[in-house]
């Protein structure tokens, strides 16, 4: 569905049910998604009531009301991707979710990922718009993440996620892929393209106090850092990019790997494998860190990575480090090159030889990183800018509230 962004009346200022199956907030892919589309809802004028798990940090934002599902025993951590405690958190989930609807009087209802399953009941019980929040596609995540290989699960997830999508008042998709997927299976359907460019730099501001801590604190200071932040879950390449460390030591020994995010036994598995090829101390992991940290170890890196392997949905990384300022290495996968292309990033075949090749092509290569840079922020204001990112957010928005739900 072309549409014009920027045409259409204005909607009155709205209170909005927003239902959120993840730990919010925890500074990872989908929780940062969410954040960021309060804060839109919130600069918009529109007030949310956000329902999200009983684990999870508050966080501050102007017109949000944070609900807590009832705490679900002996759950004190969620996992990323499919699990099973995840059916009883959604569960909780759901009669916190009615028991808002029965006491408030709401707009239109916002669900995400899998509470979308639920929301279009929900919206047409209590006569509600629904506007289905698409961060993937829930099949292909079962697969990606091997929570099951049962056909008949597949199938009620296949069947499960048509019905969510076909029965929105509208959909909004996170990358291209899933838009393509959506205009094509769905061509009827109202969506948009939102894709996550917003920095957490607009909640979250760095200062200068904090980088000098982080300099002290991990010592940084003469080698080149390699960045990389975000989770450490197996599509992610971690591996792959700690056997890329040790073919890039062989060369160079003045390179060390800066790797923010992960729990601790992945840590420890990282860890141990690269102490096994001789590069332990090329690495350190800080383990998962407040968002408001991570422009500050981006300030201070030399080469940013994402070395992913899986998946079809950007990596919400990938709009910052546009703006970064800083030269992109990334596998040439479909995750990376709906966004970036080789006049934006020196983008490597996802394999450890070639990705270690990548890198060393470009951390001294001062005339390559600045054309690299120039484009990649020009791709940034171009057609990734905060402005088109809210202006969407609206228009999404006016058309739901132009259905009856």
């Amino acid at each position: 569905m072309n549409v014009n962004i920027h045409d259409g009346d204005e909607v009155e200022k709205l209170r909005i049910l927003m239902i959120a199956p993840q730990p919010w907030f925890q500074p990872r892919g989908t929780p940062f998604s969410v954040l960021h589309r309060i804060k839109a809802l919130s600069l918009l004028g529109h007030k949310v009531d956000l329902v999200t798990y009983h684990v999870g940090e508050d966080v501050s934002i102007d017109n949000l009301s944070i609900h807590r599902a009832a705490k679900v025993p002996f759950i004190k951590k969620v996992k990323i991707g499919p699990s099973l405690p995840k059916i009883f958190l959604d569960i909780a989930l759901y009669f916190k979710a009615v028991e808002l609807l029965k006491k408030f009087r709401y707009d239109y209802l916002h669900t995400h990922e899998e509470a979308g399953f639920f929301g279009v009941s929900l919206a047409a019980k209590y006569g509600l718009p629904h506007l289905y929040d698409m961060h993937s596609s829930l099949p292909q995540q079962l697969g990606n993440f091997k929570f099951s290989t049962s056909k008949l699960l597949l199938e009620l997830f296949e069947a499960l996620e048509r019905q969510t999508i076909r029965k929105s008042a509208g959909v909004i998709t996170i990358c291209p892929e899933l838009q393509s997927y959506v205009e094509k299976k769905f061509p009827d359907q109202r969506c948009m393209l939102i894709e996550n460019v917003a920095d957490n730099s607009i909640v979250f501001p760095a200062t200068a106090a904090l980088q000098e801590s982080l300099k002290k604190q991990y010592n940084i200071n003469g080698a080149k850092i390699v960045l990389y932040y975000g989770t450490f879950e197996a599509y992610q390449g971690i591996d792959m990019l700690v056997e890329s460390a040790a073919r890039v030591e062989k060369r160079r020994g003045d390179v060390r790997f800066l790797m923010v995010g992960g729990n601790e036994q992945q840590v420890s598995m990282y860890r141990a494998q690269a102490q096994k090829l001789g590069v332990e101390s090329k690495f350190t992991f800080t383990g998962f860190v407040p968002p408001n940290m991570i422009p500050g170890f981006v300030s201070l890196s030399d080469v940013l990575v994402s070395p992913r392997l899986q998946g079809s949905n950007s990596p919400l990384k990938i709009y910052s480090y546009l703006r970064s300022g800083k030269p992109i290495v990334a596998t040439r996968h479909i995750t990376h090159t709906q966004i970036l292309s080789d006049s934006t990033s020196v983008l490597a075949d996802p394999n450890p030889e070639a990705f270690a090749e990548a890198l060393l092509s470009i951390l001294d290569d001062r005339d390559a990183q600045r054309r690299l840079v120039a484009a990649a922020q020009h791709l940034a204001e171009q057609h990734y800018s905060y402005d088109d990112y809210l202006q969407k957010t609206k228009w999404i928005v006016e058309r739901v509230m132009r259905t009856t739900g």
